[in-house]
């Protein structure tokens, strides 16, 4: 049975082994993470700057511009999920491999984020589908889609560690991995807020040093913990 403090004690041994490629991993799956959301608030943006001044125009030329602001909207979200799925999730992917390699063995090369690219049609579906079903469960409320946060909360370090597993499959083992573990999991991330707290009044600063490479080292050593349980 693991415990919080014995996770979080591997994971700040792992990070503080291999600091400087810790926090480089740590940025890019932070950038790779948020990528969509951060796009989405640039374009609402530049449609509220373009629907500013709508009293002088004529009815065709609102309509003709709101097509114009939607048209613009739908092509950037198209365009940032295709970037996401196409590019982002196998970078996001080869950096939580980086984190469970150096969780297991501190000191693992920058290098092992590229892994993320191998079986590249395996990790397209297995991460699209992990995607797909949190939004159809977040459509239906928001305990139940954080609950299905939790339960596939492994599926990025299942996909390499098992390669012989289908999408489905890596979905399935996530879920039996997490199960009687969703609660700790959610009270060992309540255990960084005061990092976190400490993150927003440095602007960010914290976040990037510490805090994000230190949660992303600890959650790669409560795989390895379930992982091994799961075994015995």
């Amino acid at each position: 049975m693991w415990t919080i403090s014995g996770v979080k004690e591997k994971g700040r041994n792992a990070f503080k082994a291999n600091y400087g490629n810790s926090v480089l991993a740590g940025i890019i799956a932070v950038l790779f993470a948020g990528g969509t959301a951060a796009s989405a608030k640039y374009t609402q943006g530049q449609s509220q700057v373009d629907t500013s001044s709508l009293t002088s125009l004529t009815p065709e030329e609102i309509a003709f511009g709101f097509a114009a602001v939607l048209g613009i909207f739908v092509v950037a979200m198209a365009i940032t999920i295709l970037v996401k799925i196409f590019l982002l999730n196998p970078l996001y992917v080869g950096s939580l491999r980086f984190f469970r390699l150096n969780a297991e063995n501190p000191g693992t090369e920058l290098s092992a984020i590229k892994e993320g690219f191998s079986d590249y049609g395996r990790v397209f579906v297995t991460i699209f589908l992990k995607d797909l079903f949190l939004t159809l469960w977040c459509l239906l409320c928001v305990v139940p889609g954080l609950i299905k946060v939790y339960s596939y909360r492994m599926v990025p370090f299942i996909l390499k560690d098992n390669p012989e597993l289908s999408a489905m499959e890596v979905i399935t083992k996530s879920r039996e991995m997490m199960n009687g573990n969703k609660w700790r999991a959610f009270l060992l991330d309540l255990s960084f807020i005061g990092w976190i707290l400490l993150e927003c009044i440095t602007c960010g600063l914290v976040g990037i040093f510490w805090t994000n490479p230190y949660m992303y080292n600890t959650n790669a050593a409560l795989y390895l913990e379930l992982k091994n349980n799961s075994n015995n």
